[in-house]
């Protein structure tokens, strides 16, 4: 596919800006680097193959995690994902610090680390997740509090080491 220069540059710069969210969030939700950068790529490919016109940035960032969390289901639905024995892959952080909750939030189910990275990590209101995961907000609000109180231990335990 051919681009025009500026065609060309306003697609990098909407790599530039979403790429550590798309990344992220199809990590959190595959468990798995190697899916996610599949998931990553396929998003941006969706992206430069979309035709729509978006009606601000914000609309153009839920586009964005809309299609990544498709990605992600369609990868689980996939035979071939059904039938294959993942690999020990590890997500490498700048800080040592978010390794141990990292690993936490690792160990929740898929729809509960979901929510939490799009609430803390994408600073997303409650609304805004239910209507990006086509969830009632009182199902956003009860997965919130159960992970919390899930990752509650962990973050007691933190506390002291601090």
């Amino acid at each position: 596919m051919k681009l025009k220069a500026n065609e060309q540059k306003e697609y990098q710069e909407i790599v530039e800006k979403y790429s550590n969210m798309v990344y992220r969030l199809a990590y959190f939700y595959t468990n798995s680097k190697y899916d996610a950068d599949d998931i990553y790529q396929d998003v941006f490919l969706k992206y430069l193959q979309n035709k729509k016109q978006f009606e601000n940035e914000e609309h153009k960032k839920a586009w964005l995690i809309r299609v990544t969390i498709n990605c992600c289901k369609k990868l689980w639905l996939s035979s071939w994902k059904r039938k294959i024995i993942p690999l020990d892959d590890e997500i490498k952080f700048e800080m040592e610090e978010n390794i141990g909750l990292y690993n936490e939030i690792k160990k929740l189910p898929k729809k509960y680390r979901v929510v939490i990275h799009l609430f803390y990590y994408e600073q997303y209101s409650v609304k805004d997740i239910s209507k990006i995961l086509k969830q009632k907000e009182s199902t956003i609000r009860t997965w919130l509090t159960r992970a919390r109180k899930m990752l509650k231990n962990y973050i007691k335990e933190e506390d002291f080491y601090v």
